[in-house]
Parts: structure tokens; C-alpha cells; sequence
């Protein structure tokens, strides 16, 4: 099965995707991890994309296409993949159709997620990760067991640049802008749910599966 989840910076599409991952037995293919792995390794895709990530601007489609292409040719999304936050434009919609099309393959459910701003903001503005392993926390509703230490490791967590309050509201401008038009594309496609995310996750997950059919 492949899956693609839209839906504004924050408003849960990486929780969910997870959660379909182990039902489905597919990768959750994350396009944001993929770039911030990049750039805290120093990789040259990560030299490229730094300047765009870190002001909450759209990476150039000919370089996301690049890297999707790469991660779905992998050995385990042979039988499917879960897609979170690609594509982001039609340019990027439409070379995707031509990968899987070469492929043999095409997407069977586009997942809209939705959620206001305000609420984003709010969640993301909360978000901490830990620079040494990675791992994610949200100081509301998961917040370290140790004041600001990571549960894991130890290290002290931060806010990541892209997280910054101002920063999120730019990125919710950007994609409701840029995005726009992308929804409007996939509203015409077989497979294609609005899913609100503003229910807990366990009740949102329940919803969800049904809406899926699994």
C-alpha cells in the first residue's frame, strides 16, 4: 500500500504515519527527517538544503524528487511506503506519478490532515529534540522525565530553529500558500480523505483505521 499524509508542519502527520507503519509493515518515508539527518551530518544534500530548512522555506522540487526517488527504490519499500511531507507542490505530485508509474506502481490514499494554525503553533513552539540522539519531546504532553534531559541519553534538549514560534507561523504561510493548489490536485483523486487530527490519538487512530479500512 502506498500512502501519502499532507498536512501543515505540526499538525501530526509524523505520529500518525508511525502508527500506520506498524500496522501496514511499511516504511514511514519522513522527507523533513531525511533533509535534517542531511544537514546534521554535513552531507552535501544537507550543505544544499541548510538555508531553506532553517527558514522555513520550501527545498526546490527537482532536489526533494531526487531524494524520494532514492529512498523508494530501497529493498523495504518494495511493498509500499507511507510518504509524510511529500510532495508539497504539483510539480512535486506530478514527478512523483511518473516514479511510481515507472515503477509499476501508484498511490492508493492521499490523507489530508488538518488542524488551525493557532493550535500548530502552540504544539510545535513546545517540540524539543535531543541533539545527540534524536529523540523528540513535547514539554505539553511528553516532556522529559528529567527537567530538559533527554530520557535517553542524557543530553540537554533544545528547540530546533524551525520550531521558533515566528519561524512556524511563516511555515504555515508558506504551505498554505504553496499547498493550496497541491490539495486542490489530489481533491480530484481516488483515495482522497480529510482526516481532522484535533481528537486525541487514540481516538483519532480509531477513526482513522476505519476510514482506511484496516
Amino acid at each position: 500500500m502506498i500512502i501519502i499524509i499532507l498536512g501543515a508542519p505540526g499538525v501530526g502527520k509524523g505520529s500518525y504515519a508511525r502508527i500506520l507503519q506498524e500496522k501496514l509493515n511499511i516504511p514511514h518515508i519522513s522527507t523533513g527527517d531525511i533533509l535534517r539527518k542531511a544537514i546534521n551530518d554535513g552531507t552535501p544534500l544537507g550543505e544544499k538544503v541548510k538555508s531553506f530548512v532553517s527558514k522555513g522555506e520550501l527545498v526546490p522540487d527537482d532536489i526533494m524528487l531526487e531524494v524520494v526517488r532514492q529512498r523508494i527504490s530501497e529493498p523495504d519499500a518494495r511493498n509500499g511506503f507511507i510518504l509524510d511531507g511529500f510532495p508539497r507542490t504539483i510539480i512535486q505530485a506530478e514527478g512523483l506519478k511518473k516514479l511510481l508509474e515507472k515503477m509499476g506502481k501508484s498511490v492508493d490514499y492521499i490523507i489530508n490532515m488538518i488542524l488551525d494554525d493557532e493550535t500548530i503553533v502552540k504544539r510545535l513552539s513546545s517540540r524539543r529534540q535531543c541533539p545527540h540522539c534524536g529523540a523528540i519531546y513535547n514539554m505539553l504532553s511528553n516532556p522529559p522525565q528529567n527537567d530538559e534531559l533527554c530520557d535517553i541519553c542524557g543530553e540537554k534538549v533544545i528547540i530546533r530553529p524551525d520550531d521558533q514560534p515566528d519561524t512556524v507561523r511563516f511555515r504555515l504561510k508558506v504551505y498554505n500558500e504553496k499547498t493550496k493548489p497541491l490539495i486542490e490536485y489530489y481533491e480530484k483523486e481516488k483515495g482522497y480523505i480529510i482526516f481532522n487530527t484535533s481528537p486525541s490519538i487514540e481516538v483519532g487512530t480509531k477513526a482513522l483505521l476505519e476510514k482506511l479500512g484496516i
